[in-house]
């Protein structure tokens, strides 16, 4: 049976990377592989909780300012691990989703995401979403612009307008109702967003961990989960004592 208290959406910002290799005497880039890698336990872990959504935050609109070479591993990460782990992913029902930009990929990885999208369109398993080449302020003043597109004919549409409405204007919507994260985890020590679901983020849970991301483990994520039944969550609302 389904824990009630499982958070059904898990948005995790994999940070630490760089530092985690720079800690083992090794390249940048051998921390995004070791990431990849993990990103398959991590997955399947949740997998197997009953989490029925799992957001991970692969690569920002801001991360195309770090140098070239970085840049370019990363964009053949998705190529390596939908080859490598796409087996895994059908085996377990997952489906695939990309949130992001990705007509501004370079073809070859946006075409490798939209094959992964394709193929595993029909599981019913736990949703495995990218953010990849995701940023939220770009996000909100896109959808800002397509509403504003769509209201020039009907203004009262702008009064009509509720945050329910506004939300299916986001790239995210494509989450149906598990669009805003239960659960945010970020590893490596770092206590901010870096634009990250700015706009699904209002009322979700936040935990921060020193882990860097390629040592996070199934343990952990058992103890982060803890911390969220540990939690009140109240959408600003007062709860009577008993």
């Amino acid at each position: 049976m389904l824990d009630q208290t499982l958070p059904q959406h898990v948005a995790i910002i994999m940070d630490g990377n760089g530092r985690w290799a720079a800690k083992q005497g090794l390249p940048r880039i051998a921390g995004h592989r070791k990431g990849m890698n993990n990103l398959k336990t991590i997955a399947s872990s949740a997998s197997d909780l009953g989490i029925k959504a799992l957001t991970v935050y692969a690569f920002s609109t801001e991360n195309w300012a770090r140098p070239s070479s970085e840049v370019k591993f990363i964009m053949n990460l998705p190529i390596d691990f939908f080859s490598k782990f796409m087996p895994d992913l059908i085996a377990n029902d997952v489906r695939v989703l990309v949130t992001g930009m990705t007509e501004e990929l370079p073809e070859k990885t946006r075409e490798v995401c939209q094959k992964a999208v394709r193929q595993t369109a029909d599981n019913q398993g736990m949703i495995l979403n990218f953010a990849f080449n995701y940023g939220a302020r770009s996000d909100i003043l896109n959808a800002v612009k397509s509403f504003s597109r769509q209201a020039i004919d009907n203004p009262q549409a702008i009064d009509e307008l509720s945050e329910r409405d506004f939300g299916t204007y986001l790239r995210t919507a494509q989450l149906g109702s598990l669009q805003n994260p239960d659960l945010l985890i970020r590893t490596g020590g770092e206590k901010r967003l870096s634009n990250f679901y700015l706009w699904e983020l209002a009322y979700s849970e936040l935990v921060f961990v020193d882990e860097y991301w390629p040592d996070y483990s199934p343990d952990n994520l058992q103890r982060d989960l803890a911390i969220f039944r540990q939690r009140e969550r109240r959408y600003g609302k007062i709860i009577d004592e008993q």
